[in-house]
């Protein structure tokens, strides 16, 4: 699934051929998205796109009648093409820009959204209970610690629930416990004041690096123009099970958290 490093590449990547632009038209080929497409999607053609950003992992692009909410779900993406370019099996809709371009969604399993929000978007129930954005300084030792404070769930799960904090996936889980070198099946209460700040710390670190770097390259994940990204070259822990640890030499090991594989040095981390 793409990760908020990915959606934010995404956005950085779209955005100088949306933001700006009038939308000319708004071609739907498919829409049986994960939440039907809705008709007033259409809204959005012949107005100027003012502003696009990221909150989790959706998209919002907003004009003066209303915002659009994009969603890439397990394995869509963003591409920007010609209009005269041939249209891929899994490619549901499209914008046409006065510019001539065509940003268009590709999503094989259909997951992904397109949503018409009239209104304030942070309103909306999909992004009103969403957590502080981990770069953000609304993301605090602070807020850490009161959201984990007399709970015994794992550590692991509560950075990577969006009511804590956004866009903390799996991968980038595993890398910010490793860095800050707590256990992911820690208790969250547990855990101590000044291990919130390493933790806090890393989780800023690692999404930052692979924002930097163009994302992680995940099985489905591709930019706007189709290109992996390369974060995954500077994976210190995640699926490196059996290898030594590039702090101490121990071996990696593997456990299996909420059906999903979690990685980490028995030795560095407790």
């Amino acid at each position: 699934m793409p990760e908020l490093p990915e959606v934010e590449t995404t956005l950085r990547g779209v955005s100088p051929y949306l933001v700006g632009r009038v939308i000319r038209e708004v071609v739907v080929r498919d829409k049986r998205l994960r939440w039907p497409v809705p008709d007033t999607i259409h809204e959005l053609e012949g107005h100027r796109i003012t502003q696009g950003v990221r909150r989790g992992k959706y998209l919002l692009f907003t004009c003066k009648t209303g915002t659009l909410l994009l969603h890439l779900g397990m394995s869509g993406s963003l591409r920007v093409s010609d209009p005269d370019t041939v249209w891929k099996k899994h490619d549901h809709l499209a914008l046409t820009t006065d510019q001539g371009k065509q940003i268009r969604l590709h999503d094989p399993r259909r997951f992904g959204a397109a949503l018409w929000i009239e209104g304030d978007p942070a309103q909306h129930p999909l992004l009103s209970d969403l957590g502080p954005e981990p770069l953000s300084d609304e993301f605090s030792v602070e807020t850490l610690v009161q959201a984990c404070k007399g709970r015994s769930a794992p550590i692991k799960a509560v950075i990577m629930d969006s009511h804590t904090v956004v866009g903390v996936g799996n991968i980038y889980a595993c890398e910010a416990l490793f860095m800050a070198g707590i256990h992911p099946n820690k208790e969250a209460g547990k855990v101590t004041r000044p291990r919130f700040a390493k933790l806090v710390a890393a989780i800023r670190e690692v999404l930052a690096a692979s924002i930097e770097m163009g994302g992680t390259t995940l099985r489905d994940f591709v930019n706007e123009k189709g290109e992996p990204g390369y974060f995954i070259q500077s994976l210190r822990v995640y699926d490196r099970e059996g290898d030594p640890c590039l702090a101490c030499g121990t071996q990696v090991k593997r456990l299996v958290m909420s059906n999903r594989s979690t990685f980490f040095c028995p030795k560095c981390q407790k």
